[in-house]
């Protein structure tokens, strides 16, 4: 599986979906091409699942977020008999890498947190009709429903049957969600989990598995029913039309080097560092809601949001050792201040809100990425209000104090504005500078108070805004140790260390489920019970067993 992953979708090209919209409800059925796998050597069928398939998915959920606000209630179906969706292929999980079975887990739990949030986000509510088999990953994509309802046919059934089946656990958030989302009492849960059959009918509404349960007689009349009811209680005030997302502007140079119209990706192979320097805007921010509109895909605030995270994913998909992720910025402070300041002052404008969630859930992939984050405020950069959201995101973060000799760009600053205070919470719920000062609040007042002001190395320092300042003598040496020391460490380590590290504060059910994704998961994909020789993952549709290390670990 070495061809490179491209996160980018032609939406006149879906293999695996396809939608129906009328008026304010969209239906969306999911109909695998089982010959349209990402890679070669395995078959999609009854409606499994690969990284291609979700890829589509997280593309649609995207579009409907900007190119059809009109849109309340999206019904998730499937447009094959007797099966809802039958989860992760396992052929393709059975000769994936490790890391692209993890990889592809991280993806699909963020794709799912994306359509989950949606109602709160972007007044958008996704429902599930099931009918037929909802098994593992399928019925983890129910679970990030808002609503569920099963047919009461004698058959259809929603399980996790991950543990029994194939001694890994269900990679996309289900045993999580089943506890935290859904409450299934902790003794049913266990039983649910551990039958392969599953639980049909009135006793998954009953142990709290699905919302409703219908004859099968009546089911199509009262998935509408249900969809109209919601769609009537949402009042979005949205528009008819929304804005294209047009294609990225994106160029592939040799050596993996990427070039967009904001971001620019260079690798060092050599080092493992792959440096990610973003542009600050060139022209004056919108000054009305029209004009926004207007641009569409191509106002600055978007079009770098895209950018960011199609480069964050290629990044993890593609460049797996590269080790380190370096964050640069040029630009103005001011200019990229007032774009978002725009966003901000209009966020109850449909568009305006959609980009700044959009920057929230990108910060949160930034976050979430398993890789040395650290960036560099050097001359003439624009770590500015979101931007400077990356420098609460990092592992470590340099400045450079004062000017540089032979460097006539501006000194180094940055500024801070009301986006950092709240606006793109992490995963924890908490705002990054709140996670960052979790035993020291006062430094976020200290802070606020200087908002909309350039702060340089020595203001910054004090402040507690970055790790370490550095003049021209010092600056290139203390980066150079940095980046030698990084990479003699062992990378299992680093992605341990960084995900303990980076979601100090409360749990939600968002952290667990990516926390225990890096940890227990990741391990379990390891083990021989699931991927070695006669593991149960390799075992998975010969009629023979996998067979057990029974040592408890």
């Amino acid at each position: 599986m070495g061809e490179r992953i491209d996160f980018q979708v032609d939406p006149n090209s879906y293999r695996h979906w396809r939608i129906e919209y009328n008026n304010d409800i969209a239906s969306l059925y999911m109909d695998v091409d089982e010959n349209g796998g990402l890679f070669d050597g395995y078959e999609l069928k009854l409606n499994s699942y690969d990284l291609g398939v979700d890829i589509e998915l997280a593309d649609i959920v995207q579009r409907m977020r900007f190119e059809h606000p009109e849109i309340k209630v999206v019904v998730m179906r499937s447009a094959k008999d007797k099966v809802f969706c039958a989860g992760a292929n396992i052929r393709m999980l059975g000769r994936s890498s490790h890391a692209l079975k993890v990889n592809f887990c991280k993806f699909t739990n963020e794709t799912r947190n994306t359509f989950e949030a949606a109602s709160e986000d972007s007044g958008q509510l996704y429902m599930s009709a099931v009918k037929g088999s909802c098994a593992g990953g399928g019925y983890e994509l129910a679970l990030a429903t808002n609503y569920i309802l099963l047919t009461d046919d004698g058959s259809s059934s929603v399980s996790l049957p991950e543990v029994p089946l194939l001694a890994v656990l269900p990679g996309t958030g289900g045993l999580t969600r089943v506890t935290d989302k859904r409450k299934v009492r902790r003794d049913l849960a266990d039983v649910f989990c551990t039958l392969e059959e599953g639980v049909r009918g009135q006793r998954a509404k009953e142990w709290g598995l699905v919302d409703e349960v219908v004859s099968n007689a009546k089911f199509d009349a009262v998935v509408g029913e249900r969809a109209r009811e919601f769609a009537d209680s949402l009042d979005t005030g949205k528009p008819s039309n929304g804005i294209e997302l047009t294609p990225l502007s994106r160029t592939f140079e040799e050596g993996g080097n990427i070039r967009y119209s904001t971001v620019s990706v260079d690798i060092d192979r050599n080092k493992g560092i792959a440096r990610i320097d973003i542009a600050g805007p060139a022209d004056a921010a919108p000054k009305t809601t029209e004009q926004l509109e207007r641009d569409g895909a191509e106002s600055w605030m978007l079009r770098c949001a895209r950018e960011l995270n199609d480069a964050i994913l290629n990044l993890r998909l593609n460049e797996l050792e590269v080790g380190v992720i370096v964050f640069g910025t040029q630009g103005s402070n001011e200019l990229v201040s007032a774009h978002e300041k725009f966003l901000i002052d209009n966020k109850d404008h449909w568009l305006a809100n959609e980009i700044l969630k959009f920057w929230k859930r990108v910060l949160k992939r930034v976050d979430m990425t398993s890789r040395s984050l650290v960036a560099l405020v050097e001359p003439g950069s624009c770590f500015a209000g979101v931007l400077a959201e990356l420098l609460f995101s990092v592992d470590r973060s340099y400045m450079a104090e004062g000017e540089f000799e032979d460097d006539d760009r501006p000194v180094a600053s940055i500024l801070l504005n009301e986006g950092n205070f709240g606006l793109y919470p992490m995963s924890n719920d908490l705002s990054r500078l709140q996670t960052r000062f979790l035993g020291d609040p006062d430094k976020i007042v200290s802070a606020a108070k200087r908002k909309n002001e350039p702060l340089e190395a020595g203001e910054v320092d004090e402040l507690g805004l970055v790790t370490f300042c550095f003049d021209d003598i010092d600056w290139d040496d203390e980066i150079r140790i940095f980046f030698e020391e990084r990479a003699k460490f062992s990378p299992d380590a680093m992605t341990g260390m960084e995900a303990n590290l980076r979601f100090a504060g409360p749990e939600t059910m968002e952290t667990r489920i990516f926390g225990r994704l890096t940890a227990w998961q990741n391990w379990i994909f390891q083990r021989p019970n699931a991927v070695g020789a006669e593991g149960a993952l390799q075992s998975y549709g010969t009629g023979v067993r996998g067979k057990f290390d029974m040592g408890r670990v």
